[in-house]
């Protein structure tokens, strides 16, 4: 399996829509709601432009050349927090994903720490500690609460080949 990161404003724009529209997607996701095209365009531009002023942001992700979702980081106030989101067909691939995400974002983009916040609807302790992040108490974002959790360099770079087993 090939992976890519390109910018989203490199993929179709229905692509982009359908994904975000994903209703197995959204029961995971508390900020989700329906989204129109317009909508997907301006969140395109908006999460693209935090490349020019962070130097870092969210991708679309290619899986053998194929759209299989989105993520990267994005800044918060807390840290550069990493989202993934699949189209249900590529759920399977996401760890794969995170690593080759995490390895760019530590060993190319030079961050310092990651942090992750997920939704009460999910149960990931066990699979965020294999990929080496830590319990980080709880955040809101838009109302809703989540759970956090930071990956620092120095834990990533200790762990080494044990995280990175495909």
């Amino acid at each position: 399996m090939r992976i890519e990161f390109v910018r989203l404003t490199d993929v179709p724009q229905e692509a982009v829509v359908k994904l975000l529209n994903e209703p197995r997607n959204a029961r995971h996701m508390p900020l989700a709601g329906r989204t129109t095209e317009e909508a997907a365009a301006e969140w395109v531009v908006a999460k693209d432009g935090q490349w020019e002023s962070n130097g870092y942001g969210p991708w679309a992700v290619l899986l053998n050349g194929e759209f299989a979702g989105w993520g990267g980081f994005q800044r918060e106030d807390n840290g550069a927090d990493f989202a993934l989101v699949l189209s249900p067909e590529y759920w399977g691939h996401g760890a794969d994903i995170t690593r080759a995400a995490l390895d760019r974002g530590f060993n190319q983009l030079g961050l310092n720490e990651v942090i992750i916040a997920l939704p009460f609807s999910r149960s990931p302790d066990r699979v965020v500690a294999r990929l080496g992040f830590a319990p980080d108490g709880e955040v809101s974002y838009g109302g809703a609460r989540f759970r956090q959790y930071r990956l620092t360099r120095r834990a990533w770079q200790a762990a080494g080949s044990s995280t990175r087993k495909r």
